[in-house]
């Protein structure tokens, strides 16, 4: 049952990310020549025009979460010293915020050094550290019922979860980051994850009362961030007025696993990323260079001003035998679009994004209409999680 101190806390921090809002709101144009200034610009590939657009706003809205996060730690600090009042803190509320602006801090670094992928792994996988070291939940799984008469009721895998948590971390922070191209992608795939991870958590802290704490954090750690995320995604949406960079990316990445790792949701979590894996899962053969990876997998804009697939060329028979196999797949299952060159000789391919796979499917469309095709697929991809986290969870738990 929630307590007094816990709904003032609440109100504390919900008008906090109504403040993070609009100064987001304010600061993000009036802060884009000064980015422009700084070279911290980019050019929107898929229109004519070649004005320059500021890059890595995210920084933006970075900033303004951590700034909203420690003021409310002041704040609760100086109840509790002048009113004798104590409002809700958590005791891993500081490595919460030292993984975010550890991931923040990083995503600035590669939109100005363009780090490199082996780079970043190793980094994120160390910021993710005061999560893991953190962690305040049992590294138990579970069996469902109808193995727990050959294997148990459950498992402590001990190290391995540790591991997990991490690879978690990592995936986080790089899953919206390879989901990208469109105009208002990465930050409208970020707020409809957001705000699914707070109504789980509301249901859960207030109607389940499971975990009451672990969810009442979480949903302190994720109002502002759903503030925030919203007045970036205001100046993103098309047409984008600013780009919100690798910044946004990783720090928005790091605050889910945070909040996963931390309010002891971590597996629901990944449900709430079903179309980030199923992205992932179909550029591997990219990702990891079994087939030839180009620099930039967005899609082009057409002669009739409509995005359509962007491609890679190759030829078969010089890619190992794993390449070869997953392009025998592809084809056999109508994964991707082929087309045969030089009389056979090599072929081109749509790249391996989940944005070109519904190009695919669905033909070249609008970008504004793109992007939010992609955002219901994201919506699905809640309403699916949320089908498999109580009705099917309680039939095999």
């Amino acid at each position: 049952m929630a307590t007094e101190a816990d709904l003032v806390s609440l109100g504390v921090v919900g008008a906090l990310s109504v403040f993070a809002y609009y100064v987001t709101d304010y600061y993000i144009p009036a802060l884009g020549d000064m980015f422009i200034q700084a070279r911290l610009f980019g050019r929107d590939l898929n229109k004519s025009s070649d004005a320059k657009v500021p890059e890595a706003l995210g920084v933006v809205a970075g900033m303004v979460y951590l700034v909203t996060r420690i003021l409310y730690l002041m704040i609760a600090s100086l109840a509790d010293v002048l009113a004798g009042y104590q409002l809700k803190k958590f005791y891993h509320d500081e490595c919460a915020v030292h993984a975010i602006a550890l991931m923040f801090f990083l995503g600035f670094a590669d939109d100005v050094l363009n780090l490199k992928w082996r780079h970043k792994i190793v980094l994120s996988t160390l910021a993710s550290f005061p999560l893991v070291t953190n962690f305040p939940g049992l590294t138990k799984i579970i069996f469902p019922k109808p193995l727990r008469g050959v294997l148990g009721h459950e498992i402590d895998i001990g190290i391995l979860y540790y591991i997990y948590m991490s690879m978690l971390a990592v995936f986080c922070t790089n899953a919206i980051n390879i989901l990208a191209g469109v105009n208002g992608l990465e930050a409208g795939q970020t707020f409809v994850i957001a705000v699914s991870v707070v109504v789980f958590n509301v249901v859960e802290c207030f109607v389940y009362q499971h975990l009451p704490d672990q969810h009442l954090f979480s949903i302190f750690l994720f109002l502002p961030f759903v503030a925030v995320t919203a007045a970036l995604l205001k100046h993103n949406w098309y047409p984008a007025r600013v780009f919100v960079g690798d910044t946004f990316c990783y720090f928005a990445g790091m605050t889910f696993a945070a909040a996963g790792i931390l309010g002891i949701f971590s597996k629901t979590l990944l449900l709430f990323f079903i179309p980030q894996v199923i992205n992932f899962l179909y550029s591997v053969p990219q990702l990891f260079h079994i087939i030839p990876c180009p620099r930039h997998r967005m899609p082009r804009v057409n002669s009739a001003g409509l995005l359509g697939m962007s491609y890679t060329e190759f030829a078969v028979d010089e890619l190992s035998g794993l390449g070869q196999l997953f392009v025998h797949i592809l084809r056999v299952f109508r994964l991707a679009h082929f087309e045969k060159l030089d009389e056979g000789k090599r072929v081109k391919m749509n790249n391996l994004t989940l944005i070109n796979f519904v190009l695919y499917v669905g033909g070249p469309r609008h970008e504004r209409t793109l992007t939010q095709i992609l955002l219901i697929i994201q919506l699905c991809g809640t309403i699916t999680a949320f089908a498999i986290r109580y009705p099917l969870a309680w039939m095999f738990y």
